[in-house]
């Protein structure tokens, strides 16, 4: 079965969204701490965080193999990358020793939410409000 060029790509970006998850920010917490690590350091906090989005990037993964059929998986991705970065936002601006996150960690889940976004709409034709069209109804 042949994938369309959009399903390509979407593979592409949840296989690269998976590993940094997955690789990249335990790394990323111990090169770039201003950007990527909340001060003062919370061990129970970075357990908690690096396990989730170690979770989430195995998903990813996981979902990169058919991304058709594990949209839901993507658009959580979308609305909790964006969610978790405005939360963080607020965060990182009201307390100045934090600004650093505005250009680490905020800035890749606001581009991890720009970069699945169009493409899973691309391969599923789903809009904003169509994401539960075709969830089933209660009878």
């Amino acid at each position: 079965m042949s994938r369309s060029p959009e399903a390509r790509l979407l593979s592409r970006a949840l296989t690269v969204f998976g590993l940094v998850f997955v690789v990249g920010l335990p790394i990323l917490n111990r090169v770039w701490p201003s950007g990527w690590a909340w001060q003062p350091e919370q061990p129970a906090y970075l357990h908690m965080i690096l396990s989730i989005y170690f979770t989430l990037g195995v998903f990813l993964l996981l979902a990169a193999r058919d991304p058709a059929r594990h949209l839901s998986l993507i658009w959580f991705t979308v609305w909790s990358s964006l969610a978790h970065a405005a939360v963080m936002a607020i965060h990182s601006v009201t307390d100045p020793g934090q600004m650093g996150h505005l250009w680490g960690d905020v800035a890749g889940l606001v581009i991890t939410a720009a970069v699945l976004a169009p493409l899973a709409r691309s391969v599923g034709g789903q809009r904003l409000g169509d994401m539960t069209a075709s969830s089933p109804r209660p009878a």
